[in-house]
C-alpha cells in the first residue's frame, strides 16, 4: 500500500473515500459545513453518535472531489489519545476496503500523524497470503491530509507500522515455511535491507560454546537450531555506556516435545516464535529511526518436536552459564532457550536486557488477552519499559517476582528445575529467567495472551498482532 501525506484542503483531495473523525456531541467542522444537515440527520436518527467504532458513509458528497465521505467516531474528546486514533483509522480502513475502496484519505486535523498512519497500515494487513483466492480486499493507497509539520511523525508511523506488519508476516507463516533456518534467512535479508549487522550461530558453534540448555530443546527435531544476532550501532559515539539487549523466543513450532500438547489448537503453535519476530520487527524500525544507543537482538530459533532423539522429562542439561537444569517438563522449553541467549547477550556486552516470549498459558489465565505480563529485577528499567508501552498504547501489567517464589524451582538433582508447581506458572517461568539475568538489569514480557488474535477485531485482522514491536522501538528511541 502506498502511503502519502498531502497538505491541501479537504475538498480538493481525490479519493474513493475521505474520512473525518468526529467526537461525541461534536458539530460539523468548518471543512464540512456544507454537509451539516446530513450530519444532523445522522445524529438525530441515532445512526451515528460519535462513539468509537462507528462509521457512516455518504456517496457523492456535495462540494468534495472524493467519491465518498465517511465520518468515524472518536468517542469522548477528553479520552481521545493516539491509541483511540490508531484504532479508529484501522476500523475505517478495514470497513471501507471491504466496500471496494482502493484509495482512502484521512483528514487529520491536529491529531497524531504517527498513530494515524500506523492504524492504516495495520488495518490493511490480511493473513491470507497463502490463499489462491480470497474475499478479503486491500487498500492500494492511503492519503493523510495533514500540515507539512506532521511529516516527520508521518514517516515515523510508516516505519513502525511496516515493521509491525513484518513481524505479523513472520508469525503468520506455517512451520513448514518458517523453520529456524528460514527465519534466519528472513532476518539476514531484512538486516541487509536496513543496514544492520547480522550473524547466526549454528549448532556446531553453539555446542562448542556450551549452550546445552538451548540444544536440549532442539535435539528432537530434524531442523537445526539457529541463534540469530542483529546489531545496530549509532553513527555518532553514544553519550552513555548503556547497551540494550533484546532477546526473543523463537520456537518456530512447539509440539510440547515428549510432554506433548493436546491436539486441539496445536496448529496455532507456529506463533511460538512471536517474541523473536517482535525483536526482528523492532530492529527493522530501530535501524531506520536511529536511536542514540547500541542495540543488539538475539533470537534463539528452534523446533520443539517429538522424536527418538527428543529431550526426556528428567534429563539434566548444562546451560551456557554453567548452571544445571532438571527438565521436568519438555513443554517448558522457551525458558530453556532464552536462558542461553540471555547469558550470551551478557557476553556480548549488553548492559540492559529485555526479553519477550509467548512463554506461559498461565499469563493468559492471569491477564487474559488484554495486558502483557511484565516482570523485572530492576525498577528503573521497568519504568522505562512501562513508559514506552504506555506511549505506544500496548497495555502492560507489572507482575510480582519476589524471592519467595524461588523455592518453586528447587531440584534435588540439579541447580534448578525448569518448572514450578501448579500455581503461579507465569511467575515461576519468569523467576527461572531471572536466575540467568543475575545482576544485569532485566525485564521480561510474557506476550502469550496478546501475540495472537483468535478472532478479528474491527481494526485488526485475526491472527498475529505484532505486539511489542512499537514498545521496544520506543524504548530504544527514548533512552
Amino acid at each position: 500500500m502506498e502511503t502519502t501525506l498531502v497538505s491541501q484542503s479537504l475538498d480538493r483531495v481525490e479519493a474513493d473515500a475521505v474520512v473525518v473523525l468526529l467526537f461525541e456531541e461534536e458539530t460539523a467542522p468548518a471543512e464540512l459545513k456544507g454537509l451539516s444537515g446530513w450530519l444532523d440527520e445522522l445524529r438525530a436518527s441515532g445512526e451515528f453518535t460519535g462513539k468509537t467504532g462507528e462509521l457512516a458513509v455518504q456517496h457523492q458528497p456535495q462540494g468534495l472531489k472524493a467519491k465518498r465521505l465517511a465520518v468515524a467516531g472518536g468517542g469522548k474528546k477528553d479520552k481521545f489519545d493516539a491509541a483511540v486514533l490508531r484504532r479508529a483509522v484501522g476500523t475505517a480502513v478495514r470497513a471501507l476496503k471491504q466496500k471496494g475502496v482502493k484509495k482512502l484519505a484521512w483528514f487529520l486535523g491536529d491529531a497524531n500523524a504517527e498513530a494515524a498512519v500506523e492504524g492504516a497500515i495495520l488495518g490493511n494487513f490480511e493473513p491470507d497470503r497463502h490463499k489462491t483466492s480470497s474475499d478479503a480486499k486491500s487498500l492500494e493507497a492511503f492519503i493523510l491530509i495533514a500540515p507539512d509539520s506532521a511529516r516527520a511523525a508521518f514517516e515515523r508511523g510508516k516505519i513502525l507500522g511496516e515493521a509491525q506488519n513484518f513481524t505479523r508476516e513472520l508469525v503468520n507463516e506455517p512451520a513448514n515455511i518458517m523453520t529456524p533456518t528460514l527465519l534466519a534467512d528472513r532476518a539476514r535479508a531484512m538486516a541487509a535491507e536496513v543496514g544492520l549487522e547480522f550473524e547466526v550461530l549454528d549448532e556446531s558453534r553453539m555446542r562448542q560454546l556450551g549452550m546445552g540448555s538451548l540444544l536440549g530443546v532442539s535435539q528432537g527435531s530434524a531442523e537445526p537450531p539457529a541463534l540469530i544476532i542483529l546489531r545496530y550501532k549509532p553513527a555518532q559515539p553514544p553519550k552513555t555506556s548503556d547497551h540494550l539487549g533484546l532477546v526473543g523466543k523463537g520456537v518456530t513450532f512447539d509440539t510440547g516435545g515428549v510432554s506433548i500438547k493436546p491436539a486441539e489448537g496445536m496448529e496455532k503453535m507456529k506463533y511460538d516464535m512471536a517474541g523473536g519476530a517482535a525483536m526482528l520487527g523492532a530492529m527493522k524500525a530501530i535501524a531506520q529511526l536511529k536511536p542514540a544507543i547500541p542495540v543488539t537482538a538475539l533470537i534463539p530459533a528452534v523446533e520443539n518436536m517429538v522424536g527418538s532423539k527428543a529431550q526426556r522429562p528428567g534429563d539434566i542439561v548444562k546451560s551456557l552459564s554453567g548452571k544445571t537444569i532438571e527438565v521436568l517438563n519438555t513443554d517448558a522449553e522457551g525458558r530453556l532457550i532464552l536462558a542461553d541467549a540471555i547469558t550470551y547477550a551478557q557476553r556480548l556486552g549488553c548492559s540492559h536486557l529485555v526479553d519477550a516470549a509467548t512463554l506461559t498459558g498461565a499469563i493468559v489465565v492471569a491477564l487474559g488477552n488484554v495486558n502483557i505480563g511484565v516482570f523485572t529485577n530492576n525498577d528503573p528499567l521497568l519504568a522505562r519499559v512501562l513508559a514506552a508501552a504506555k506511549a505506544e498504547g500496548e497495555k502492560s501489567w507489572h507482575m510480582p517476582l519476589d524471592d519467595d517464589y524461588k523455592d518453586l524451582l528447587k531440584s534435588a538433582f540439579a541447580d534448578l528445575a525448569n518448572i514450578g508447581g501448579r500455581w503461579g506458572g507465569a511467575i515461576s517461568a519468569a523467576y527461572f529467567l531471572k536466575e540467568f539475568a543475575g545482576e544485569t538489569p532485566w525485564v521480561h514480557l510474557d506476550i502469550a495472551g496478546t501475540a495472537w488474535l483468535d478472532e478479528s477485531k474491527p481494526f485488526l485482522a485475526k491472527g498475529p498482532s505484532g505486539v511489542a514491536v512499537r514498545t521496544f522501538t520506543r524504548l530504544a528511541l527514548d533512552w
